[in-house]
């Protein structure tokens, strides 16, 4: 009896030190007295275990059945002798045979305990990986435990168990850290060893300024703002594209913060690492010009087939555009999943003159005729076909639904260019004689005089634009 009562004082710190469910903890009590049983009376052994914590008391019954002949001592017993015990027994009946735990021996004790041990190991690393499998790009925090050879060994706050590490290639190697010091990093993948699965954390990985950005985001934490894409070059800058599925909702200015309080916060903890923060767009000319930020684009054209951007910038914006040692066009070429070629203004200029290098590129759908591009309808000026290229607006078909509040809503037109506008949608709609040729001298000059007006009513040419979409300058 006293040995049952350690083992059920064994079974409460158990359920305490390893958050093990108490029947579950039961199961493996009960498969590792069965060990012992099999190790002391055989393989076959059939048994009955009933544990009583109330009581402090564990019952062990062997059950063998009663036969003529016995062939298997383990699960069998002859009729004489069970007869031995109670004359009533006949062949088949089943006999309950009471075990002491004084009558296990050493070996059969260790056995349950390896069962026991093997048994615990298991449940721990199934709940790990059931823990952790669905929480990639979480960030969890812990304490360096060792440095092993560059690798940082990780001690989890709140799942201890588990096995932590960030590797030499996962850390920022401007940061540095000793043991005991506690520190945060991003769930990368789970990887399964010999010893069970192990938490790979990385401090290095974009995934890990994501992180960082929702946990001081209530507007990401609560699916109002989207990280769409990012892009690092860890202890340098790195960039991202956001995204709001609310139009009161300002992706870029969520992410800023008052005063910048927000990304303050994530600079500090990248240990002084540049952040930009563009929004995010479905149309991969507008979104390149945007990931270029800080440096202003003049204009942009796209080859979908080889996925290449051309962007043109003036001769001020150059070296900004392409940033330290390329970096800048680098992560822009990178955030947008698209290679991007930068050629300044002259650049453009002179190549322009010998072949149209940035000539608007082939589309599926026929570009004049039934649904010309805008740049070749007649009256429409070039800072005006600029602001709805952006917009991704490029021809005739695109733009023939939309309303005078339509055209308003977009950076860079003024009423009297929508009123315009209206009226070109109009005329090219409906059916009329065409007019002759001193009408279209006279519509040609209107059309240059309203543009004029837009100009200097506030119209703004297209490289302009960028600083409208909330892009911080640098």
């Amino acid at each position: 009896m006293a040995a049952s009562v350690e083992i059920l004082t064994a079974i409460r710190e158990l359920t305490n030190s390893k958050q093990i469910d108490r029947a579950e903890l039961h199961g493996l009590l009960e498969d590792g007295i069965n060990a012992a049983l099999a190790k002391k009376h055989g393989p076959t052994v059939q048994a009955e275990v009933d544990i009583d914590e109330n009581k402090g008391a564990i019952r062990i019954v062997l059950l063998k059945t009663v036969v003529e002949e016995v062939t298997d001592s383990a699960s069998q017993i002859s009729l004489e002798e069970a007869r031995f015990e109670d004359p009533d027994f006949q062949i088949g009946d089943q006999m309950e045979i009471p075990v002491d735990f004084a009558e296990f021996g050493r070996t059969a004790v260790q056995a349950a305990k390896q069962r026991i041990i093997q048994r615990v190991r298991e449940g721990e690393r199934s709940k790990i990986r059931d823990e952790f499998s669905s929480r990639v790009g979480d960030l969890l925090s812990g304490e360096v435990q060792q440095i092993e050879r560059g690798k940082l060994v990780i001690m989890l706050n709140k799942f201890r168990e588990a096995e932590a590490i960030i590797p030499y290639r996962e850390q920022n190697h401007r940061e540095h850290f000793h043991q005991g010091d506690p520190i945060r990093a991003v769930l990368k993948r789970v990887e399964e060893t010999p010893k069970g699965p192990r938490l790979v954390l990385s401090r290095a990985d974009a995934l890990f300024v994501k992180a960082l950005f929702k946990l001081e985001v209530p507007e990401i934490q609560q699916n109002l703002v989207e990280i769409r894409a990012s892009a690092r070059e860890v202890g340098s800058r790195t960039k991202i594209a956001v995204f709001s599925r609310d139009d009161s909702v300002d992706p870029v200015g969520a992410c800023v913060g008052l005063k910048g309080s927000r990304v303050q916060a994530v600079v500090n903890e990248l240990g002084g690492e540049r952040i930009d923060i563009v929004p995010w767009s479905s149309d991969p000319e507008r979104f390149a010009k945007l990931a270029l930020a800080p440096a202003r684009v003049a204009r942009v054209f796209s080859d979908p087939g080889t996925k290449t951007i051309q962007a043109i910038v003036d001769e001020d914006q150059l070296s900004l555009a392409i940033g330290r040692n390329g970096q800048n066009v680098r992560l822009a070429s990178e955030l947008t999943e698209w290679k991007i070629e930068l050629y300044s203004s002259r650049e453009w200029m002179e190549r322009g003159s010998d072949q149209p290098i940035f000539a608007p590129l082939p589309t599926d759908e026929p570009v004049s005729g039934v649904n010309p591009r805008l740049a070749e309808l007649d009256g429409m000026q070039p800072a005006t076909v600029a602001v709805l290229e952006d917009a991704g607006y490029r021809t005739l078909d695109d733009i023939i639904d939309l309303e005078r509040e339509d055209f308003l809503r977009l950076p860079g037109i003024a009423p009297e260019e929508a009123d315009r506008l209206m009226a070109i949608i109009n005329e090219l709609t409906t059916d009329e004689a065409p007019e002759t040729g001193d009408e279209a001298v006279a519509a040609t000059s209107a059309d240059s005089e309203a543009g004029t007006e837009m100009e200097s009513e506030g119209g703004s040419p297209a490289g302009d634009v960028t600083d409208s979409e909330g892009v911080k300058p640098e």
